[in-house]
């Protein structure tokens, strides 16, 4: 499609670099034009929160929402008992019910933040696969589903291809996967009428099938959507930190850490993610993603408060401000520093090792890296620099919160966990 799009969802989500492919933009944006348009994307419950990496798709259901249409979070209680297989190198571990559940539960606080859920007419519905997926009969299910699904086709998919060629295995489990996926969308299209299915670009060929699904059994037009593969400028993937995924629950990485993820970006990021993952004007996006060395400082702190504020609420993110500026800005104390606590088990011989403090921080990724940071004078304790990698912290200097720093911009406290 050369034409801009008409309808308010399909503009915003361009103009915002929210867009990667559609099955039928100018179907879709008639459709968004002509009136309301439920939609779904499904999130399976892997883990207890979802990450950075997830933040796309949610934004596309807020705007989904904000934009007058009906936003639709598919839970994948059902489909998480099998693991999406699309672009993985090996099978996904095989979570237990109870494993299921509890990972569902974490999923569940993050929805609430950006969407408005209620009886209104765009208010955001929450549903769980399990429902249908767990009850189904496997005869009638292949029979009445399984036999509009073409095994050349499903094998021609990139998501399942590629695992192919590289000859690592996929199972049959596995290659159900997409025919599930396929499933909900008729289903979701049965039960709300959803007409259309978002995610991904890793989700293309999942999508695609799910359209045609639709197509073939009850004669309905549906479309997909999919969002672009996100990288940093610098070649790492989207929400990765050196301590692993970028969390949205708060229990499982702090508001202040969150911010101050957005904060370090790249400079040459940050119109871009300022225009993904905040609701500023695109004008402003792009001012002040145009800002370079020192201003673009203060471009990164208003990415970082917006997000924060998104996903972890306004007081949140004023707090992490607050906090960043008395530590790097003005020498202050470290209120609100994320606290690691020490296990007595850790302090024989005399103390921890800093080197082993950094680990346990989440400030190094390994011992060896820990090593280095501290012969190459990155690592301060209280502010005092440490040069000795053997250096010890000792019990009682634990008793209470000890600041530890890995360079200028990285802080946490320790302190002793007492048995």
């Amino acid at each position: 499609m050369n034409r801009k799009p008409k309808s308010e969802f399909l503009s915003v989500l361009t103009e915002r670099g929210l867009v990667d492919a559609c099955t039928d933009t100018e179907q879709l944006d008639q459709a968004l034009r002509s009136g309301l348009v439920p939609a779904y994307i499904g999130f399976d419950a892997t883990a207890k929160s979802l990450h950075v990496g997830s933040l796309v798709q949610i934004m596309m259901l807020r705007w989904l929402q904000r934009t007058g249409h009906k936003p639709i979070i598919l839970i994948g209680g059902g489909t998480t008992k099998i693991g999406d297989p699309s672009f993985r190198a090996d099978q996904r571990p095989l979570l237990t019910d109870e494993q299921i559940q509890a990972n569902i539960s974490g999923l569940n606080q993050v929805f609430s933040r950006y969407l408005k859920f209620g009886d209104g007419t765009t208010d955001a519905l929450m549903v769980d696969n399990a429902e249908w997926l767990d009850n189904l009969s496997y005869i009638p299910f292949l029979r009445d589903v399984g036999r509009h699904f073409s095994v050349n086709r499903m094998l021609a998919f990139d998501s399942v291809k590629s695992r192919l060629e590289r000859e690592q295995s996929l199972s049959f489990l596995e290659f159900n996967y997409m025919i599930l996926q396929s499933y909900d969308f008729l289903t979701l299209n049965r039960k709300h009428g959803c007409q259309l299915q978002m995610g991904g670009s890793d989700q293309w060929g999942n999508i695609v099938n799910g359209v045609d699904l639709v197509r073939r059994i009850e004669g309905s037009r549906t479309f997909g959507l999919t969002t672009p593969l996100l990288t940093m400028s610098d070649g790492r993937k989207m929400g990765k930190t050196i301590g692993g995924a970028v969390w949205l629950n708060e229990d499982m990485f702090t508001p202040y850490d969150f911010w101050q993820y957005w904060r370090n970006v790249p400079d040459p990021d940050v119109g871009r993610l300022l225009a993904m993952f905040t609701e500023l004007d695109i004008d402003e996006c792009r001012r002040l993603g145009e800002l370079r060395e020192t201003e673009a400082n203060h471009a990164k702190a208003v990415l970082a408060n917006a997000v924060t504020a998104l996903a972890h609420g306004t007081k949140n993110a004023q707090g992490a401000e607050r906090t960043a500026r008395e530590v790097f800005e003005l020498g202050g104390d470290s209120k609100g520093l994320p606290t690691y606590k020490i296990p007595e088990s850790n302090l024989t011989g005399g103390g921890i090792a800093v080197t082993r403090a950094l680990l346990v921080a989440e400030l190094a990724k390994s011992g060896k890296d820990a090593r280095r940071m501290v012969a190459s004078g990155a690592v301060r304790i209280n502010g005092e620099l440490v040069k000795d990698v053997s250096f010890l912290i000792l019990p009682s200097d634990l008793n209470s919160p000890v600041k530890l720093s890995a360079g200028r911009k990285r802080h946490a406290m320790i302190v002793r966990e007492f048995s």
